[in-house]
């Protein structure tokens, strides 16, 4: 198997679940990007959006990361300026460690103040072959974590 992307667009406050539960078998699979990408009004107006990606019950707020929460395994901040002198921004933190085989929530704001544009995000996963006594200690892990 190769890496492969998933992507869209969530209106800025929601969430959207990547669906991971329905792969069985001896695969999990690693975040290995995250990117963030405004949906509108590009060039003409400020924007501050962020994401995170979890791994557990509910989704970490994206304007208030707790990076003690061992479910967020991805945060991403992208900041539009219409000033050059401020520029613009995009800072990402993924746990590339973490094998994910059940479902992930994604959850994205765009804080600027204003009508908040929805965000576009694309994340890049890699496959990893586990053993079986692997994917259950993996399976065990995360639904650990889920069930808190």
């Amino acid at each position: 198997m190769k890496e492969f992307v998933l992507r869209g667009q969530t209106a800025s406050g929601l969430t959207h679940t990547m669906n991971f539960s329905g792969h069985k078998g001896d695969y999990g699979f690693r975040l290995i990007d995250f990117k963030l990408w405004p949906s509108t009004d590009i060039g003409t107006k400020n924007g501050e959006l962020s994401a995170t990606l979890t791994a557990a019950k509910t989704y970490e707020d994206p304007s208030n990361p707790n990076f003690d929460n061992e479910g967020l395994i991805g945060t991403s901040l992208f900041i539009v300026n219409l000033y050059p002198e401020y520029g613009n921004h995009s800072k990402t933190l993924i746990n590339d460690t973490f094998i994910v085989t059940q479902d992930l929530i994604l959850a994205v704001v765009d804080t600027f103040a204003g009508a908040p544009m929805a965000v576009n995000w694309q994340c890049k996963f890699m496959p990893v072959k586990l053993s079986s006594t692997e994917a259950a200690l993996t399976n065990y892990r995360q639904f650990s974590i889920f069930d808190e």
